[in-house]
């Protein structure tokens, strides 16, 4: 999936998508996430053994939020379209708009469902034959792989096939940087940014489409 220059430079963008949203749901939630289900899972997890269900069902929410987009998605991909990966972008636009518009409308509870939604959406846009495609919300994958390719590397290996999945890391990264720096000055309208950035890459890949 990371074996041609477009696939990466539009896996680093959503990547980094994913981390601005991620930034701005970890700080408006106040400490839960919006796109890294296992981080939730933990927290609901240590939140029963505190018996404190208020903050687990919170959790557990979000977590079958999350796999409605990505069977959302996948139900997208499956339709096997040339433009499947444009329609999957247009419709988590789509989602983030409607987020910021319920901010807007004072709705944040429907704000963050139309997030984690978009959030679980995206990680369809690598999805391949029905498998599970290419993580974009989430990195442990990629640091698994880097340290996986690296090793190959000094066996005898491709030299820099590590590098893609470094940068799925530092584009994650970056862009939760970008989404908490936005969140604190304009709060959750914040994800507007997010918005935009869905639809472009949407136009760019439907243009680039084979």
């Amino acid at each position: 999936m990371l074996d041609s220059h477009r696939n990466i430079v539009l896996a680093c963008a959503l990547s980094a998508l994913a981390g601005y949203v991620d930034g701005i749901g970890f700080l408006h939630l106040g400490g839960l996430f919006v796109s890294f289900m296992s981080g939730n899972s933990t927290r609901m997890g240590v939140s029963l053994a505190d018996g404190d269900f208020r903050p687990a069902g919170q959790a557990l929410g979000l977590i079958a939020l999350f796999v409605l987009g990505a069977a959302a998605g996948s139900l997208i991909v499956l339709g096997r379209s040339t433009y499947s990966q444009c329609q999957v972008l247009l419709v988590e636009g789509g989602l983030l708009a409607a987020a910021a518009i319920f901010h807007a409308l004072g709705r944040g509870d429907f704000a963050v469902a139309a997030i984690v939604l978009a959030m679980g959406l995206e990680n369809a846009v690598f999805q391949i034959d029905g498998g599970s495609g290419l993580g974009l919300t989430y990195v442990t994958g990629a640091l698994v792989k880097v340290g996986q390719l690296l090793a190959a590397a000094a066996t005898g290996g491709a030299r820099f096939g590590w590098v893609p999945n470094l940068l799925l890391w530092a584009a994650l990264v970056l862009g939760s940087l970008c989404g908490a720096l936005v969140y604190n000055r304009i709060n959750l309208a914040a994800i507007w940014f997010a918005a935009a950035a869905a639809l472009a890459l949407s136009a760019w890949v439907a243009a680039t489409a084979k």
